[in-house]
C-alpha cells in the first residue's frame, strides 16, 4: 500500500462509474477513507456501499464543506474527476460551451477555493486533476471538450507551481481512450482515434497510485502521449498537418 494514501480522508467527483468509480475503489483498496460524488444520488450510493465509502451526491462544484464534514473535518485528497466529453466546434450552442467550462474548469477552481486555505495552513494537501490527453493535444470533432481540457490542465499547473513549495501536491492525469460511457458517447470520432488503444479504468486509478508514490505531476496511463505531446511542441506544423489528415479520414468516413 501507498503511505499517503493510507488512512486519507479522500474525495472523487464523478464517481457513479467510469475513471471515478475506479478512482474510489482503488483509494478504498489502498486504505483510504473515500467520499463518493455523483449528480447520481443512486449510483454515487451504489459504489459508496460497495467500497465501504460516504455517498456524498450533488454539483461537484459544491459539496466540499458537505464532504470534509463527512470524513470527520480533514479533505487530504481532492479528485477533481468529473466531466464532460462535449462535443461539437465552434458553432455548438453557448450553453454548450458554457456548461462545459463550469465543470471541466470552474468546478475545479472553486474546490481549490475551498481546499486550499485549510491545506495551506497546515502544509499539505493534495490535488487530483482528471484531465485527459485532450488536454495536453486535442480531440477532433470536439471543441468544447478540448479547449476546456486545455485549461483544466492549465490549472492543475499552475496550482502546482505556485504553492508546490508551500506542501501542496498536484497530480494530472491524462489519459486517452478509456472504456467508459464517455468513450461510447464519442461516436465515430472517438470510435477512429480512441477506441483502438482504449484502456480500462482500473487501469487510469493504477496509474495514478504509482503517480502518487513516485510524485509526479503529470500521469500518463498511455505512455505514447508523451512523444505525441513532444511531437507537437517541437514540431506544430508537423503536428498539425498529421492531425489534420485524422480529421479529413474522420470527416470522408462520416
Amino acid at each position: 500500500m501507498v503511505e499517503a494514501v493510507q488512512d486519507a480522508g479522500v474525495v472523487v467527483t464523478g464517481a457513479g462509474g467510469g475513471i471515478g468509480a475506479a478512482l474510489a475503489r482503488r483509494f478504498a483498496a489502498e486504505g483510504a477513507r473515500v467520499v463518493v460524488n455523483d449528480l447520481d444520488a443512486e449510483r454515487a450510493k451504489a459504489v459508496a456501499d460497495e467500497i465501504g465509502g460516504i455517498a456524498v451526491p450533488g454539483d461537484a462544484s459544491a459539496i466540499v464543506t458537505e464532504a470534509r464534514d463527512a470524513l470527520g473535518g480533514t479533505v487530504d485528497v481532492y479528485c477533481a474527476n468529473a466531466g464532460l466529453g462535449s462535443g461539437g466546434t465552434e458553432a455548438a450552442d453557448e450553453e454548450v460551451w458554457e456548461r462545459a467550462w463550469d465543470v471541466n474548469v470552474m468546478a475545479h477552481v472553486r474546490a481549490a477555493r475551498a481546499l486550499l486555505p485549510a491545506w495551506l495552513e497546515r502544509g499539505e494537501g493534495r490535488f487530483v486533476s482528471t484531465v485527459s490527453a485532450a488536454g495536453l493535444l486535442t480531440m477532433i470533432g470536439a471543441a468544447p471538450y478540448s479547449v476546456t481540457k486545455h485549461g483544466a490542465y492549465a490549472f492543475a499547473e499552475w496550482l502546482s507551481l505556485t504553492y508546490r513549495h508551500r506542501g501542496l501536491k498536484v497530480h494530472a492525469i491524462c489519459p486517452q481512450g478509456v472504456r467508459t460511457d464517455m468513450l461510447t458517447a464519442s461516436g465515430s470520432a472517438g470510435e477512429l482515434v480512441l477506441a483502438p488503444t482504449a484502456i480500462d479504468p482500473s487501469d487510469v486509478a493504477d496509474a495514478l497510485i504509482k503517480g502518487i508514490e513516485e510524485n509526479r505531476f503529470l500521469i500518463l496511463p498511455h505512455p505514447d502521449v508523451a512523444a505525441y505531446y513532444q511531437a507537437r511542441a517541437t514540431e506544430p506544423d508537423r503536428w498539425l498537418t498529421n492531425m489534420n489528415h485524422l480529421q479529413q479520414k474522420w470527416e470522408s468516413a462520416r
